[in-house]
């Protein structure tokens, strides 16, 4: 039977305007996909099902669709954002919350603009990790089930890749989105600072989480960043000649990316070239100090956050327990300071006009994405290691609060995808968009998982 499982969130919506096909229809095509292919993947912690029927209806009775750019579109939200009607997990049982009695405002602007919250998927505890699992289940990557879809926004990325959702929510701490975006072959935008209302934990890891959106493509992408800043009238154009500045420099002193990766940025200037911008050598300079308050600061916010929670910390994992109280000592000691994030924020801006370059391109990732494995049930110092090892690239710009986006380039010799970084100055989320936009123009990514998903389509070829 025909379905609109693996279309995308602008083609759903364009079809539910038109009258191709109802809200409840699509909805109904998802959730019977999820309750097949979730089984091998662990990718949502709840799916709403007659909730969102329910809600898919209302989008159908409702008279002008015209305005609504995810009309009838099922979304993901991550389990750390409170959705009304559901617990807020945050990634384990030690830290949920009770039921919300209202939806975050990332989740009330999806729902205006049509979207239908198809479920919460899952993250590791308190969002600290770039694995993705639980005492009750390991999170898989589409891509390879052996692998890790990455995290935190780990069951949001595998449900993206699967066409679980054709898009998701998620947000960033210190790579949050584009880690799992890197892993799975995804584009995934991290907003600048105050662009995307936060509010999550005790103080949004004093500063350096985001909310962002998981997609496919890059038009979609854009609707997304569209509808979770509020900003209905931003549009992509493609940019003018640019000056990119290259960089391998690993922001960890002792890791660096492997032959694959590397390759990856190669391919990227290739693109860039042929998309007619300039591209130069141009390092960034990470002083040993960033790396210290970098991680003092996620030491902290884990802190920060279960003061807030009311947690007992001997009831979290052993890895978390072990941050909270490194977390605790870092402040007692005075090493987590606004002023230290703020000389970072202003000598990243300021790297942009020292070297006169317009945006940054890096790696993605060091190496490959981990093994799908309890890693909630190993050591602090394991989780460490495998943590700063395949994924020190994305940390500092949340730190310095810039917008930074992952796209899809190329593969690696088994398969998995590859994927770069983009970091620009503040403001330029649509030019990242847009030269994204040129690289899925000119060397096309395969949009899901092979073999995913796992469903024949029959959304209009137009739509």
């Amino acid at each position: 039977m025909p379905t609109w499982v693996g279309a995308t969130a602008k083609q759903i919506a364009r079809g539910v305007r038109r009258g191709d096909v109802s809200a409840t229809q699509v909805v109904a095509d998802h959730l019977d996909h999820v309750s097949r292919a979730d089984v091998d993947l662990a990718a949502f912690r709840t799916v709403r099902g007659g909730e969102a029927v329910t809600e898919a209806e209302k989008v159908d009775e409702q008279e002008d669709l015209a305005n609504l750019p995810l009309a009838g579109v099922p979304v993901a939200v991550k389990e750390n954002t409170p959705v009304a009607g559901l617990p807020t997990w945050n990634g384990s049982a030690a830290v949920r919350t009770g039921v919300a009695e209202a939806d975050h405002e990332v989740v009330r602007r999806l729902r205006g603009a049509g979207a239908v919250i198809l479920g919460v998927t899952r993250m590791p505890e308190l969002g600290l990790w770039g694995l993705t699992d639980d005492d009750t289940a390991v999170t898989r990557n589409p891509w390879d089930t052996r692998r890790t879809p990455g995290g935190s926004s780990g069951g949001a990325a595998a449900a993206v890749a699967a066409g679980l959702v054709p898009i998701a929510h998620g947000n960033d701490g210190l790579g949050s989105i584009r880690i799992p975006a890197a892993c799975c072959g995804l584009v995934g935008l991290k907003p600048g600072r105050g662009v995307v209302p936060c509010q999550l934990g005790a103080e949004d890891w004093f500063g350096l989480t985001e909310h962002g959106m998981l997609t496919t493509t890059v038009a979609d992408a854009a609707v997304g960043f569209q509808v979770l800043a509020g900003r209905p009238q931003a549009k992509l154009v493609p940019p003018q000649r640019l000056r990119v500045g290259v960089s391998l420099r690993s922001p960890v002193r002792g890791v660096s990316p492997d032959a694959p990766n590397r390759d990856a940025v190669a391919a990227a200037g290739r693109l860039l070239a042929a998309a007619g911008h300039d591209t130069v050598p141009a390092d960034p300079t990470y002083p040993t100090a960033l790396g210290l308050q970098g991680i003092a600061t996620w030491f902290a916010a884990a802190a920060a956050d279960v003061r807030a929670a009311g947690v007992d910390p001997r009831d979290l994992q052993r890895r978390s327990r072990r941050h909270v109280a490194l977390g605790d000592w870092a402040q007692r000691r005075g090493y987590v300071r606004q002023s230290d994030r703020a000389a970072w924020r202003q000598r990243s801006i300021d790297f942009f006009a020292d070297h006169s370059v317009d945006v940054l391109l890096t790696p993605a990732l060091a190496g490959a994405p981990p093994e799908a494995v309890g890693w909630s049930g190993r050591s602090w110092l394991a989780n460490m290691k495998a943590n700063i090892r395949y994924a020190p690239y994305a940390a500092p710009w949340n730190i310095a609060g810039l917008p930074a986006l992952v796209v899809p380039v190329g593969r690696r010799p088994d398969g998995l995808p590859l994927a770069v970084q983009f970091v620009g100055p503040p403001g330029s989320e649509l030019l990242l968009l847009g030269i994204a936009g040129q690289f899925e123009m000119a060397s096309p990514w395969p949009r899901h998982a092979p073999g995913h998903p796992r469903v024949g389509t029959g959304w209009p070829a137009k739509a």
